[in-house]
């Protein structure tokens, strides 16, 4: 039986208004995605979310990217996972 170890790095992220710990994957199909769990780093792609969320974004791309900007700009809990992540680079 081989057993390996998984080493993923800690990172902040939101989930609503909250600031809660996740993992960033170092390896596996998500490398360098920020995941809730290291099992997710390994998991296999759900491609009817992947079609979705790609239609999504040719529909609606830029007031998406315009709203996230707004919004890592005025809202406290995005300005402080922004603060908390720059201190562990």
């Amino acid at each position: 039986m081989l057993i390996s170890e998984i080493t993923e790095g800690m990172a902040w992220a939101k989930r609503g208004n909250k600031v809660v710990r996740k993992f960033r994957c170092t390896s596996g199909n998500r490398k360098s995605r920020i995941v809730s769990s290291p099992a997710q780093c390994f998991a296999a792609p759900d491609l009817k979310k992947r079609i979705k969320l790609k239609m999504t974004k040719l529909r609606l791309g830029s007031k998406m990217a315009r709203k996230a900007k707004k919004t890592k700009r005025v809202n406290p809990a995005s300005k402080r996972v922004a603060a908390l992540n720059k201190a562990s680079r």
